[in-house]
């Protein structure tokens, strides 16, 4: 039995997470572009209404304004390229892999967070 520590996952593990990447893309870039049509449509009959997003800012308000809507697609953007770059990550086998520590982040936070380049630990104790 091997009981080196492993230093990277596995294609077949990678792949597992590019697919959970893929899907939580498709999802991002379908909100940013109801938020977009938020932005540009302002009679407020328009499908973005009805989206899950919007669901939960009704809370307070019956439409979304327009800078509350700006402020989500840009939140929404850097969301999207963060996504990307873990893709680049997966191509380059180097995802997974806290970029302070240089050990893999738990396959239970990248599940969560999949785009994350810290470690728990490494994030907790204040790294930028």
């Amino acid at each position: 039995m091997e009981t080196t520590e492993k230093t990277r996952y596995s294609d077949e593990e990678l792949n597992e997470f590019r697919q959970i990447i893929l899907d939580k893309l498709n999802k991002a870039k379908d909100e940013y572009e109801q938020l977009r049509a938020a932005i540009t449509n302002t009679d407020g009959n328009d499908v973005t209404d009805t989206s899950p997003t919007f669901k939960v800012l009704e809370e307070g308000a019956s439409t979304l304004s327009k800078e509350e809507a700006g402020r989500l697609a840009q939140r929404q953007m850097k969301f999207i390229q963060n996504l990307q770059s873990a893709l680049i990550r997966i191509e380059n086998k180097t995802y997974g892999i806290c970029r302070e520590t240089g050990k893999l982040i738990p396959k239970e936070r990248l599940r969560a967070v999949p785009h994350a380049t810290l470690s728990i630990e490494a994030k907790n104790s204040g790294v930028k």
